[in-house]
């Protein structure tokens, strides 16, 4: 297995967890391609070299296409604001590298497909950031809905709560303006919980949604990083305007015949990362909260009367997937590690010769969903996906 060397663009919130998964793959996951952290890069020059420095990069740049023109460099990895996306890809797939993007694909349905296509094009392998897919306990979830031991699936209800922004005088970020991100708490938070649809329950076929913007104006940061930042103040101080949601719930119909509800929203105050949903089906259902992510909770309709209720699974055992690597039972692991099995699905990938999961397809049909439900609200009517 030949080392692959990597390329990354973006160093803050995301460029830190992928640094983090590429130092642990080759302690955890030794049987592997090692990941040659070969060069970061960033707009900021004294931020990306601080940054190379602290994440243990070889190098740095303020240049992405650098990185692409380097011949040293296997495949780029994408973490910067969405609307960078789209340009990197299409130049990295042009030049042959393999590509991993974080999510949402694209800040347009339009732009994923044209992405996915240049890949495609190109042979190159392409992967998109749904890190929640690697949790222990939702791989568990897979295997209960996909085995059969739920039955028929009848309904996933799903909501993603956050409160970072709640405060009226928390700064304009980058992800609070539409041309930037895309949209807001809609594809930041409930790209996730569509994913997570996606690959336990199945595609989507029609959607309807409502959404608000509860803060329209916001001052504007005078430094930001992650999901914290300092606003403008005294005779400095300026406003801008909110173009994206802060809250989007939208419900769908599944090809299954599944019923789904979809909650994402950043004003939930005490919720600071509550990814969760619940699967209910004909056998038995399933619960799962991020907030505690080494769990899940099962209930089947078989078990005893005088014991049936949910019981509490802790997914740490040999039992559950990736666990063989981490600790003995009971030891539990963390968001990290998420990004650690990412990594090990992509590299995999490359070691096998096959696209890994979930890929820049996957990236192109959430898309669809969140633009069907875009379109939902402009409109006031059921989306089908098939329309978009």
């Amino acid at each position: 297995m030949k080392d692959v060397r990597i390329g990354m663009v973006g160093y803050k919130f995301m460029g830190k967890a992928h640094s983090n998964a590429y130092r642990s793959v080759p302690m955890f996951f030794p049987d592997r391609a090692k990941p040659v952290m070969a060069a970061i890069c960033g707009r900021d020059e004294s931020g990306v070299k601080q940054a190379a420095e602290q994440f243990g990069w070889d190098g740095y740049t303020t240049d992405w296409r650098e990185l692409i023109a380097r011949d040293d460099i296997d495949f780029i990895d994408i973490n910067a604001p969405s609307d960078a996306h789209k340009e990197i890809a299409l130049a990295a797939a042009k030049a042959g590298k393999h590509i991993f993007c974080e999510k949402p694909l694209a800040l347009t349905l339009a732009d994923a497909r044209e992405m996915l296509a240049a890949a495609e094009a190109a042979g190159v392998t392409h992967m998109v950031g749904f890190n929640y897919r690697f949790a222990p306990a939702v791989q568990l979830a897979k295997k209960l809905v996909e085995s059969g031991r739920l039955g028929r699936i009848f309904h996933f209800r799903a909501w993603f709560l956050q409160d970072w922004i709640i405060d009226p005088s928390f700064p304009l970020v980058w992800r609070l303006q539409k041309e930037v991100a895309g949209s807001g708490s809609h594809g930041d938070l409930g790209a996730h919980l569509i994913d997570l649809a996606h690959y336990l329950v199945g595609d989507m076929t029609e959607v309807i949604g409502m959404a608000d913007t509860f803060i329209k104006e916001r001052p504007l940061p005078s430094s930001m990083t992650g999901l914290s930042a300092t606003g403008t103040s005294g005779k400095d101080a300026q406003t801008g305007p909110v173009t994206v949601d802060d809250a989007t719930l939208f419900m769908a119909r599944f090809a299954s015949g599944a019923l789904g509800s979809f909650e994402a929203t950043r004003f939930a105050a005490g919720h600071r990362c509550t990814n969760s949903f619940e699967i209910n089906g004909s056998l038995g259902s399933v619960k799962f909260d991020f907030e505690r992510m080494n769990e899940l909770e099962v209930y089947f309709t078989g078990d005893e009367a005088d014991v049936q209720g949910f019981r509490r699974v802790l997914a740490t055992d040999p039992a559950h997937a990736y666990a063989e690597a981490w600790w003995p039972a009971g030891h539990t692991i963390g968001y990290e590690h998420t990004f650690i099995h990412e990594t090990v699905e992509l590299l995999d990938a490359l070691q096998e010769g096959r696209q890994p999961v979930p890929n820049f397809h996957d990236g192109v049909k959430c898309q669809a969903v969140l633009e069907a439900v875009d379109r939902s609200i402009e409109e006031r009517r059921w989306v089908t996906i098939a329309e978009m």
